[in-house]
């Protein structure tokens, strides 16, 4: 470490003396003002916390009972998916070709899940061709495509996605995706016809605070298939999985696997090979955002990022996050504090958080603001708008005081 704080990687895998498990090519700070006060970036900054994902990553997989996949959407950053490779995670998710490639190159030696149940033809050919064998689909037509875009391929794992209840998400996935009930037995007797492997998958929605939704989808699934006498290989209970977030209380995750294991065991299904799909749990309490305040009026504060970048759950869904501020070389200024409203930096009038967001009540022009528990959803969804996003992405070594 040199005089500024900041760690200077010098190994063959660019990584410090000092720690463990680190993110590889990251520019490294001990702190988070440390590295506001170095960066001196115009656009927002976003951290990463080697620690905490480390630690994210090893609760599924050794606390699952079944395969772990990283739902690579969260944050596809590349020092995240070298880094979850490293922890042990060898399966991933991916939804597009650009994943599929992304991570293939990245990780040659992965297993893709390419879970998306509508994709382009031209994406299911590259897929194959570059390895991938597990394929989602809802619909005849999707099955079409695949058979016919992988060559009547012997060895595919097909995987039917269901629509189920989204009544204990606080983001609801339904409506998109997903065959019903009464449409599922069809497509499982065409896919088990052209399948070296047959499943289910499922998603209870994004941010389930109800364990339960698992066992009301399996006991779902269970009716199902013995009503239709079918039988499958696989079985996948998605994602969901939450973290805790302010005003969104959670059970600790090994309650979640319990309940799913006691459903699995319940409706005879732990004897299959049994997948989930977490993305939110394993990366979002390892990162942060910190945003500068551009201008305040009153109570309404201008920021350099908004809802077209990385703050779209603060402004669409109106979820709310740990927040600290920054302002003159410390975290947090005055004790009395305020409710505030953010605006981001696009011409779009929707581009706004109304929260309201409580911050200390001195904060001024110039001030960062450090949103907390946004390594997910955060770096993956900004966009170019208006000209307005950040690539500037580095590692915290400190241990935060806060999630």
């Amino acid at each position: 470490m040199d005089q500024t704080g900041l760690h200077i990687a010098n190994d063959a895998d660019g990584f410090t003396e000092t720690s463990g498990l680190s993110f590889e090519g990251l520019r490294q700070y001990d702190s988070e003002a440390i590295a506001i006060e170095i960066e001196q970036c115009d656009d927002a900054l976003h951290f990463l916390y080697a620690e905490k994902i480390v630690t994210a990553a090893t609760t599924f997989l050794s606390k699952f009972n079944g395969t772990s996949l990283y739902a690579a959407k969260a944050n596809p950053h590349p020092a995240v998916l070298k880094l979850l490779w490293k922890t042990g995670m060898r399966d991933f998710e991916v939804a597009s070709v650009r994943e599929v490639e992304q991570i293939h190159a990245l990780l040659p030696d992965a297993t893709l899940y390419f879970m998306h149940p509508v994709k382009s033809r031209k994406a299911i050919r590259t897929a194959y061709a570059l390895g991938v064998r597990h394929f989602a689909f809802d619909s005849l037509d999707e099955l079409r495509k695949i058979r016919q875009e992988t060559r009547n391929a012997p060895d595919l794992a097909l995987h039917l996605r269901l629509s189920v209840s989204q009544e204990g998400a606080e983001y609801p996935l339904g409506n998109k995706f997903g065959a019903t009930l009464i449409e599922a037995p069809l497509l499982l007797v065409h896919a088990r016809q052209i399948s070296e492997k047959l499943g289910v998958t499922f998603h209870v929605g994004s941010q389930c605070l109800d364990v339960t939704a698992y066992h009301t989808a399996l006991k779902d699934i269970a009716r199902l298939l013995e009503g239709a006498g079918l039988s499958v290989d696989m079985l996948n209970v998605g994602g969901g999985f939450p973290v805790a977030y302010p005003d969104m209380p959670i059970l600790p995750l090994p309650d979640y696997f319990d309940g799913i294991q006691q459903a699995l065991t319940e409706f005879g299904f732990d004897k299959l090979e049994i997948f989930c799909e977490p993305g939110r749990a394993l990366v979002a309490q390892g990162g942060a955002v910190a945003v500068r305040v551009e201008m305040r009026r009153g109570h309404s504060l201008y920021l350099n990022d908004g809802t077209y970048g990385a703050l779209f759950d603060a402004g669409q869904p109106g979820w709310n996050f740990p927040l600290e501020l920054y302002g003159g070389g410390r975290l947090g200024k005055s004790d009395e504090m305020a409710l505030f409203e953010f605006y981001g930096p696009t011409c779009d009038s929707i581009d706004k958080m109304s929260g309201p967001f409580s911050l200390p009540a001195d904060v001024a022009e110039g001030d960062w603001i450090i949103f907390r528990s946004l390594g997910a959803y955060g770096y993956a969804m900004q966009t170019r708008f208006n000209g307005f996003y950040s690539e500037t992405t580095v590692a915290i070594t400190a241990e935060t005081t806060s999630d």
